[in-house]
């Protein structure tokens, strides 16, 4: 039962869970949401088949009916849930972990993020305690539903001009391979375009740098404008610019301005996680934006982004959130509308890291994780010390504490599902950011016996 966590159920498959608990929450979730019917999709894992054999019976033991997308990238399943009124779906897969893991994750109506606090906290203790799961009377059907073409056509909406582009595309060998031929064209180059859910390149996450080299050379190599680079299901997505450098994930919230405010004139809330950058509401609050922080993950994200009606979203972690997109997350709509922007920026002689520059402003550390036990107690250690030394301009004590000070800030959090306390920092200077980094690092270390 240690698959199930604060966003979604996933881990090692045959270690955190295994088929018999995957039909057991097929059993419940029709109960859970009140649906009888269930969207599934399933994104390329070796694993994918078994867990999606396991899953369907369980649904239709509980007397939905499932209606099966077959291979799908995660926004797919967001897509069809919202698109055609499902009140239950589930998409299989790991995101970005390395190929012995899987998962579920499951949305409600709308595509609502369901998490453990949401409902799956429930399926797992109706599993703990044994709950009764009689077969229904009338059992339910499987009914295979193709919306591959409908989730296209959206996506094509947001497609612009990249004639004047050279992009470059690593698609990690997973579930954007779907789309991302037929919706870029083979005027960019790819790399690791073929479906294959062993992932034999590099593990499917972007944000591990090793993950990115290939592409950065990529780029080096074509003289590219943009590299390009999609994880595992694809609701996640990064860039390098011209020069192979990888961009921070949350100044692209930032850009995105561009295509929101300058080429459609909305100008409403923006929300950002709480790890973001000072400098991405530096840039889109004099174009008229207002600015919204907020935890960490898509279960707290896309929730959040629905309640304020805002325009758009987006973390450190990749993902971006639109209102356009049932207030979901989607790497190639983001991917789309990025391209729109860097595009237009090049017919005005701009090129992507120039962009970048005019909006990046600090020094930032990155996310650092520091491995230790007492997690609670060494956040308010490392927030009483700072705040001991500095008057505070602003306090945020939700997911962790984010203390910000006139010339820096920090966020310090716990992970939610290892024994890790995350810590990021920036400051306007490198001295002043490798100064607080090294005090944080004594006090993390020699009081709390951190790894680092």
């Amino acid at each position: 039962m240690g698959a199930f966590h604060a966003y979604d159920i996933r881990g090692i498959y045959n270690v955190d869970f295994d088929k018999e608990i995957v039909y057991k929450v097929g059993y419940f979730l029709p109960q859970l949401l009140g649906a009888d019917k269930v969207l599934v999709g399933r994104d390329c894992r070796v694993s994918s088949e078994e867990i999606h054999e396991y899953l369907l019976k369980g649904i239709m033991d509980a007397g939905a009916d499932v209606y099966d997308i077959g291979l799908s990238t995660t926004p797919m399943v967001y897509f069809g849930t919202a698109n055609y009124g499902f009140k239950a779906s589930v998409q299989i897969t790991a995101s970005h972990n390395p190929r012995q893991y899987n998962g579920l994750k499951v949305s409600r109506e709308n595509a609502l993020p369901v998490g453990l606090d949401t409902g799956l906290g429930q399926i797992k203790e109706w599993i703990e305690e044994g709950k009764a799961m009689p077969v229904a009377q009338k059992k339910g059907q499987v009914i295979e539903k193709e919306i591959k073409e409908d989730y296209y056509q959206f996506l094509l909406k947001y497609k612009g001009d990249y004639s004047n582009l050279n992009i470059a595309f690593d698609l990690s060998n997973g579930m954007s391979t779907l789309f991302a031929h037929r919706l870029f064209g083979e005027l960019p180059s790819y790399i690791f375009d073929e479906m294959d859910g062993t992932f034999p390149n590099h593990e499917p996450n972007p944000l591990n740098p090793e993950n990115v080299v290939a592409l950065q050379e990529l780029v080096k190599k074509t003289k590219a404008d943009i590299g390009v680079i999609y994880d595992g299901d694809a609701d996640r997505v990064m860039f390098v610019d011209e020069q192979s450098h990888f961009i921070s994930p949350d100044l692209m919230i930032a850009l995105l301005g561009h295509y929101f405010v300058e080429e459609r004139g909305l100008k409403g809330i923006v929300l950002q996680d709480i790890r973001s950058s000072k400098a991405v509401g530096e840039y889109l609050e004099p174009m008229g934006c207002k600015m919204e922080t907020w935890k960490v993950g898509r279960a707290n994200a896309a929730l959040k982004l629905r309640e304020l009606d805002g325009v758009w979203g987006g973390e450190l972690a990749g993902h971006y959130y639109f209102r356009d997109f049932f207030y979901s997350d989607s790497g190639l709509l983001a991917s789309l509308l990025v391209l729109r922007v860097v595009a237009s920026m090049k017919k005005k002689g701009l090129s992507l890291s120039q962009v970048i520059g005019k909006i990046a402003g600090y020094e930032n550390s990155g996310e650092m994780n520091f491995k230790l036990e007492d997690k609670a107690g060494a956040m308010e250690v490392v927030k009483d010390h700072f705040m001991a030394e500095e008057k505070a301009t602003a306090f945020m004590d939700f997911d962790g504490y984010r203390v910000e000070f006139p010339t820096w800030w920090f966020n310090i959090r716990p992970s939610n599902t290892e024994p890790y306390l995350r810590f990021i920092c920036e400051a306007n200077s490198k001295e002043l950011l490798d100064e607080k980094i090294a005090v944080v690092k004594k006090i993390l270390t020699e009081r709390f016996g951190a790894e680092i």
